[in-house]
C-alpha cells in the first residue's frame, strides 16, 4: 500500500466520466489490474495562473481491496428495547438516535416541525405570502436548519468524533461517495431532504419511532430527574434518558429551562449581515478567469476574517456560511423578525454567492438586557430581528443596501437583483445594528476588499440580518458523562445546547450522547 498525490486538470478532476480514469492514467496503474486506486483527497489549487487539483491517491493491491465504506445499515430489532426520548430531528438527533439504536436502544424523536416534504409547503408560505410557521420553517423540521442549506460537510472539530464514520453513514444512506475525499464535501438543499428521508427510513424499519408536529412543552421532573417530556398536544414520552437535541433556535425550549430553574448560561455568538456578490464576479477574482470559470470548475468559494478596532477593543470579522452559486433564504422562527441565512443547491449553480459577515459578541454587549439573566443574549438577537422587519416594511422582506453604500454610510437609491426571494427594500442598516457590529462590519468589507480585488463594489449588496449563527445559549453539562449538572438523565446536545456548529459536528455530538446515555443506563458498549 502506498500514497502518492497527482495533479489534475479541472477537466480530469471534475469531470464525473474522466476522473476515474485520468488518476490510474497519471499513476501508470492498469484499470482492473493487479492494483487498485482509491482517492483520499481532493482540493483545487488557485494560488498560480493555472488552476490545478491535487489529488492524494492510496495504491493497494487488488486482492486487498475492500469495501470502500465499512458502515453497514445492519440495524437490531428495538420495538421493545428501553426507551430514549429524543428532543429535535436535526443532524444531533438523527445521529443519536441511529448510534442508540446500534446498542439496541429505542429511540422515540419528538420534532415540532414537520416532515420534509410536508415541510416544503411551508418553506413555500414564507418565500412567496411572507406567511411564518413558528414550528416548520428552515430552521425547524425534519433534518433541522442543515436540511436547507448548502449541506457542508467540512468541519475542524475532528477530535470530537469520528469524521470518516459519519461521512460512511451517510454514503450509507444515499450521498455521493466523493464526500469522503473532497477536500471541502457538501450535499447540496436539493439533495440532503431524499437523504434525511433514508435515516428516517432506517429508524423506523429498526422500530424507533418519530413524532412529527409534536411540540415540547414541558419536562417530566421528579427530585432533580427527568423521567420524559409533555407535549403540546398534552401527550406524555417517556424514557430511560432524554437527549435535547433541538437546534439554536428553539427560543421556547431556553425559556422553558430558565423556567423551570434548569441551569443555563449566556454563550459568546456572531451577528451581522448576508453579502451577495454576483457568482462570476467571485470566480474571477478566486481562480483569475478573464470571463468565467469555465464547465468543470465549482463555483468558488472565500474564507475571510479580519480584527476590527472598535472603541480600543478588537473585534473578529469573519465570513461564515458561505454559499458559492446559492440563495439567500428567510430564516425566522416567529412572525415580526426577519433573519436571513444562505443555501446552496448540489451543483451550486445559482449565479449568485452570499455569505454571512459577521461580528463577535460576548456578554458584555447584552448588558441593555441584563434583566433577562442568561437568555440576554437570546433578546439581544431578537430585538435586532425585530427592528429588521420593522425597517423593511413589517413582511419577510429585508432590508439591504449596496456593500460600498454600507461602508460609505450611504441609504442606497437602487439594489440589486437578489436570489432572496421575498424581496428587498433599501434601508439604512446602521439603524438597525448595534453601533459596534456596524463599525466592525465596515472595517471588515475594507479588509476584505484588499485582499480579494473587486470584492469591496457597489455591484454587491448587503442584506440583514445574519443572527443565528450558534445558539447564544450553553446548556452546561458535565465533561464526562454529558449529563446535565443538575438534572439526572438530561443530555443537552448538538447546536442548540453550544456543543457544535454544523451538520458534521452536530452529529458527532449526536453519537456521543447516544454513547454517554449508554453507558448512564448500564448498555452492554461492546458491539
Amino acid at each position: 500500500m502506498s500514497i502518492r498525490e497527482i495533479i489534475l486538470s479541472p477537466e480530469e478532476a471534475f469531470g464525473e466520466s474522466r476522473f476515474t480514469t485520468s488518476i490510474y492514467q497519471k499513476l501508470g496503474v492498469k484499470q482492473d489490474g493487479d492494483q487498485w486506486v482509491r482517492p483520499l483527497k481532493r482540493s483545487i489549487d488557485a494560488r498560480g495562473k493555472k488552476i490545478i487539483v491535487r489529488v492524494q491517491c492510496e495504491v493497494i493491491p487488488t486482492a486487498e481491496k475492500g469495501p470502500l465504506i465499512t458502515y453497514t445499515k445492519n440495524y437490531p430489532d428495538v420495538r421493545h428495547k428501553p426507551t430514549v426520548v429524543i428532543v429535535g430531528s436535526g443532524p444531533a438527533g438523527l445521529f443519536a438516535a441511529l448510534r442508540l439504536m446500534e446498542f439496541g436502544i429505542k429511540p422515540v424523536i419528538l420534532e415540532r416541525g414537520a416532515d420534509v416534504r410536508a415541510r416544503r409547503r411551508d418553506l413555500a408560505a414564507i418565500n412567496k405570502e411572507h406567511i411564518v410557521n413558528p414550528d416548520s420553517n428552515y430552521c425547524f423540521g425534519e433534518g433541522g436548519a442543515g436540511t436547507y442549506s448548502d449541506g457542508k460537510l467540512y468541519t475542524r472539530s475532528k477530535k470530537r468524533g469520528d469524521v470518516t464514520r459519519i461521512m460512511e453513514i451517510l454514503v450509507a444512506h444515499g450521498a455521493k461517495e466523493e464526500i469522503l475525499f473532497d477536500a471541502h464535501p457538501h450535499i447540496g438543499t436539493n439533495k440532503l431532504p431524499k437523504l434525511i428521508e433514508e435515516i428516517r427510513k432506517s429508524i423506523l424499519e429498526a422500530g424507533g419511532e418519530i413524532h412529527f408536529n409534536t411540540r415540547v412543552t414541558d419536562f417530566i421532573l421528579t427530585d432533580s430527574h427527568i423521567s420524559g417530556v409533555k407535549t403540546l398536544s398534552g401527550e406524555t414520552f417517556t424514557g430511560e434518558a432524554v437527549i435535547l437535541a433541538t437546534g439554536h433556535s428553539a427560543r421556547d425550549i431556553f425559556e422553558l429551562l430558565y423556567a423551570r430553574k434548569i441551569l443555563i448560561e449566556q454563550k459568546p455568538f456572531a451577528l451581522g449581515l448576508r453579502v451577495e456578490h454576483a457568482q462570476q464576479l467571485i470566480d474571477r477574482i478566486q481562480y483569475h478567469c478573464p470571463v468565467d470559470r469555465g464547465h468543470y470548475l465549482p463555483a468558488s468559494s472565500y474564507s475571510l476574517v479580519h480584527q476590527a478596532q472598535v472603541n480600543g477593543q478588537q473585534r473578529g470579522v469573519f465570513s461564515f456560511c458561505m454559499c458559492p452559486g446559492g440563495f439567500i433564504v428567510p430564516s425566522a422562527t416567529a412572525p415580526g423578525e426577519v433573519v436571513v441565512n444562505g443555501m446552496s443547491p448540489s451543483r451550486r449553480d445559482s449565479r449568485f454567492a452570499n455569505s454571512g459577515i459577521v461580528v463577535s459578541v460576548d456578554e458584555t454587549d447584552f448588558k441593555p438586557f441584563a434583566r433577562y439573566g442568561p437568555l440576554a443574549g437570546v433578546h439581544f438577537q431578537s430585538a435586532i430581528e425585530k427592528q429588521a422587519c420593522l425597517s423593511a416594511g413589517g413582511t419577510q422582506v429585508a432590508p439591504a443596501q449596496r456593500l460600498v453604500d454600507f461602508v460609505e454610510r450611504k441609504v442606497s437609491t437602487s439594489l440589486l437583483d437578489t436570489s432572496y426571494q421575498p424581496g428587498l427594500a433599501s434601508v439604512d442598516l446602521a439603524a438597525i445594528l448595534p453601533g459596534f457590529i456596524g463599525e466592525s462590519l465596515r472595517q471588515g468589507f475594507k479588509n476584505f476588499g484588499s485582499k480579494m480585488k473587486g470584492y469591496l463594489t457597489n455591484e454587491a449588496q448587503v442584506v440583514g440580518v445574519e443572527s443565528r449563527t450558534s445558539s447564544p445559549v450553553r446548556i452546561p453539562r458535565d465533561k464526562e458523562t454529558l449529563e446535565h449538572p443538575q438534572v439526572k438523565g438530561l443530555f443537552p446536545c448538538g447546536e442548540g445546547a453550544g456543543y457544535a456548529g454544523g451538520i458534521v459536528s452536530a452529529a458527532m455530538d449526536g453519537e456521543r450522547c447516544a454513547e454517554a446515555v449508554c453507558l448512564k443506563i448500564g448498555v452492554n458498549m461492546r458491539k
